[in-house]
């Protein structure tokens, strides 16, 4: 697998090279606690998701990234938004450096249960307080503050 170096809002960041349309999917548990995962490539802990495949819709892609990363079966409800900020870049050490767009939704889980995988080391849910704690990428963190928010309209930028 390759690595992954995320650059946000750095002047040093190499250029895209590449745009690829990706879903992200923030699933709250009963308590409201949220699905995370640890990613493999990385170590940061993350929400699921990941770029769109031929042949799906942009919400199948947040559903099919969830099954494949957590074990776990969801159904998208909304979207919290649309992020696509020129100034956030994803370094691969291949050379592709992929600029992020990506559609986040809300999703309700409908069953299965939490397994990793390939891409994740560990799944879990966790209280929001928690999150402060967690080693989460902003722009990760961006999402699930404006999933917490509950805008009545999704964020685009």
């Amino acid at each position: 697998m390759s690595r992954r170096i995320e650059h946000y809002n750095d002047p040093d960041a190499p250029r895209a090279n590449r745009l690829i349309p990706a879903a992200s999917a923030v699933v709250a548990d009963e308590s409201g606690a949220i699905l995370l995962l640890r990613r493999t490539d990385n170590g940061l802990w993350t929400i699921p998701g990941g770029a769109m495949e031929p042949g799906e819709s942009i919400a199948e892609t947040a559903v099919r990234e969830t099954r494949e990363e957590t074990g776990l079966v969801v159904e998208a409800i909304r979207i919290v938004g649309v992020y696509s900020n020129p100034r956030h870049v994803v370094e691969y050490t291949d050379g592709e450096v992929r600029q992020q767009f990506s559609v986040c939704f809300a999703c309700r889980r409908l069953f299965g249960d939490l397994a990793t995988s390939d891409e994740s080391a560990e799944v879990g849910f966790y209280a929001p307080d928690a999150l402060a704690a967690m080693s989460i990428h902003g722009s990760i963190r961006l999402r699930i503050q404006h999933f917490l928010e509950g805008r009545p309209e999704a964020f685009i930028g």
